[in-house]
């Protein structure tokens, strides 16, 4: 049987099946986990643990070493993602003050959704467009890009835009398991040698029991918004990664690749509603927004990168006959 494969057939399969297996379970069988108890449970609802040591594991992969190249295109892909979730959270949140949007087209609108989409860059799926349509150094980049992992930055952008208050500590405890990995990784070859390949492996694991806290009828009112917003997600941020990409000396190939939402991006929501209990009833529209901006943005920017990368070699040729 070819389980792995045909969970990946599905954009962001590892992360959006088992999110999805569990949505299933909770909507159809809500009392299940309570029900067998003991382990199954745990792994039902116990995501926040393994979220922690993802962070960690991640973390480790990020190499402070980087050359400045490397450093100079990874900063400025990164600030400008930040940038791009930042101001559109600002925006929103004249229009959607607290909570969600509650009827209409836009239900289950907010502000945490809209930030958590465009904050995170999808990183392996970055990677391989870079490495088939760009250059191996721009590749190397997301090294510093993965600092957006986690809830941290969404956080931050929240508390800019004056909807929530957390606490120093709150700030310190939310990026701490990733600062871990970070010096683990950095302080011993080893360590990020055997912390490194835990990163995939997680991901269906803490997907699975966010997937359990939320209803398929959440995923079907998330639908054709969702759609949406993933389109929103490589529109607006991808004509701002090109602007920067070209001002580190790129052709705009790195800047679209990483016009994406990551996978892991799904379970911002559900921390930062574990962190600020008044964001628990927006978090599972939230979620599947989301989740559903990781599917469009995976079968989308592919596209749209392979599309400006054969515009990029087209003005290369006009502009340098042979």
């Amino acid at each position: 049987m070819q389980i792995k494969r045909t969970i990946e057939k599905l954009p962001g399969g590892m992360m959006v099946g088992p999110l999805l297996l569990g949505a299933l379970i909770t909507t159809f069988f809500p009392d299940l986990g309570k029900t067998l108890g003991s382990f199954t449970y745990a792994v039902m609802n116990g995501s926040l643990p393994i979220l922690a040591v993802f962070f960690v594991c991640i973390g480790a992969t990020i190499d402070l070493k980087a050359t400045p190249y490397i450093l100079k295109k990874g900063g400025a892909l990164l600030g400008t993602k930040l940038l791009c979730g930042t101001g559109l959270g600002l925006i929103a949140a004249q229009f959607i003050p607290t909570g969600m949007v509650e009827s209409g087209f836009f239900t289950g609108l907010s502000v945490l959704a809209i930030v958590a989409s465009m904050n995170d860059t999808n990183g392996g799926l970055y990677m391989a467009l870079v490495g088939q349509f760009g250059k191996k150094d721009d590749a190397a980049a997301y090294s510093l890009m993965s600092l957006e992992s986690g809830p941290f930055f969404t956080m931050l952008t929240l508390g800019v835009a004056g909807l929530a208050a957390f606490p120093i500590p709150t700030f310190i405890g939310t990026i701490l398991p990733l600062l871990v990995g970070i010096f683990l990784g950095n302080a011993d070859k080893e360590m990020r040698q055997f912390l490194a390949p835990a990163v995939p492996i997680m991901i269906p694991f803490f997907a699975f029991g966010l997937g359990n806290t939320l209803n398929f009828m959440t995923v079907w009112k998330a639908g054709l918004l969702g759609i949406l917003m993933g389109v929103a997600v490589v529109v607006i941020t991808g004509t701002a990664l090109i602007m920067a990409d070209k001002l580190t000396g790129g052709n705009g190939v790195a800047g679209i690749a990483a016009a994406t939402t990551a996978g892991n991006a799904a379970a911002v929501p559900a921390a930062i509603a574990a962190i600020d209990t008044s964001y628990a009833p927006i978090a599972p529209s939230a979620t599947m927004l989301v989740a559903t901006c990781i599917i469009v943005t995976a079968v989308l920017t592919p596209f749209v990168t392979a599309m400006w990368a054969k515009r990029v070699a087209g003005t290369a040729a006009t502009t340098n006959p042979q």
